[in-house]
């Protein structure tokens, strides 16, 4: 029952997280370009922006998932060492550290929350690639761009 209820939530939580980050690839790479008012290239200092709050509300998801998961008895429980005392911001703590894999290992998962704990990092190194790599090619498209404008505008 407990095992169920564990993949469920985070097979739940992995494609909320998913969808969110689709959708504002999706939308930034729509709006980018009809913020032609800035240089080229503070589009991508935007785009940075706008996946780092991205990233920010993906790990906030997660850290009401262990919130949640964490209420019901017998799914776990997450023992730490120094400040953890078990408010809501140690589970937020919690997620940052596991979506970006630092894991500094100050408060471990037991239990069934541990199965959440693997697949937020999976997820967060999955999002955290793909963010870098939809940057790489924004970065391709307006820095290239701006060098065009640079170099034309220098030979006149």
């Amino acid at each position: 029952m407990y095992l169920t209820f564990a993949f469920a939530l985070n097979t739940l939580l992995v494609i909320l997280a998913i969808l969110i980050h689709y959708e504002v690839l999706f939308w930034m790479d729509k709006k980018l370009p009809r913020i032609a008012h800035l240089p080229s290239r503070f589009r991508v200092l935007v785009g940075v922006g706008v996946i780092f709050l991205t990233h920010i509300v993906e790990i906030w998801l997660f850290g009401i998932g262990y919130y949640f998961t964490l209420k019901f008895d017998g799914m776990g429980q997450l023992v730490g060492t120094g400040q953890f005392n078990g408010e809501f911001l140690d589970y937020i703590y919690l997620s940052f550290i596991t979506f970006t894999t630092v894991g500094y290992g100050d408060i471990v998962a037991q239990g069934y929350v541990r199965y959440l704990t693997g697949i937020e990092a999976l997820t967060g190194l999955l999002l955290i690639t793909w963010s870098a790599s939809f940057l790489f090619l924004e970065m391709q498209k307006y820095w290239t761009d701006s060098r065009r404008v640079e170099t034309t505008t220098w030979k006149k």
